[in-house]
């Protein structure tokens, strides 16, 4: 499905910015396949409509610092929007919290933790339990290695949905 009127260029632009990072104009320019000066205003373009929502560096965490990650799936006790919106807002509050995703069926939330150690990680669940936020359930899986982190690639999920 295509939205907001991008055409095949700026899909091009979006998928080398989400696979490279920050371009210079000419590099962007030779992946895209377009001159500089139009590439770069397409770019300006994107940015300003919201589709680039920042830049960051995958940094090699487990070279830097032993730490934990939990895979954690959460299923609430109530199923109000007031329930989903505080606990929303707890989580996003949480810097040990670097993903978490609302889910269909079983479970309502499935979130990837990382902390420094295993008490750490407790001590966070703890003070989930102990906030209002209507927690039924949970159930944590420690994550021993990561196999593959990316993002989706563009350009195939476009096709498909063209289909």
């Amino acid at each position: 499905m295509k939205r907001q009127g991008l055409d095949a260029t700026d899909i091009r632009i979006l998928s080398a910015v989400q696979q490279h990072g920050q371009l210079s104009k000419t590099r962007l320019a030779e992946l895209v396949n377009l001159s500089p000066t139009p590439c770069w205003a397409r770019l300006v373009r994107l940015k300003g409509a919201g589709f680039i929502r920042g830049y960051h560096a995958e940094l090699a965490l487990e070279r830097i610092i032993d730490f934990t990650q939990v895979v954690v799936t959460i299923s609430l006790n109530r199923h109000r929007k007031a329930d989903f919106d505080r606990f929303e807002a707890y989580v996003r509050a949480l810097d040990e919290v670097i993903d978490c995703i609302a889910t269909g069926g079983g479970m309502d939330y499935v979130m990837k933790v990382a902390t420094p150690d295993l008490a750490s990680f407790q001590t966070l669940m703890d003070g989930m339990l102990s906030a209002d936020l209507a927690i039924d359930r949970y159930m944590t899986y420690i994550a021993t290695r990561q196999i593959k982190t990316n993002r989706p690639n563009l350009a195939k999920l476009i096709a498909r949905s063209a289909r």
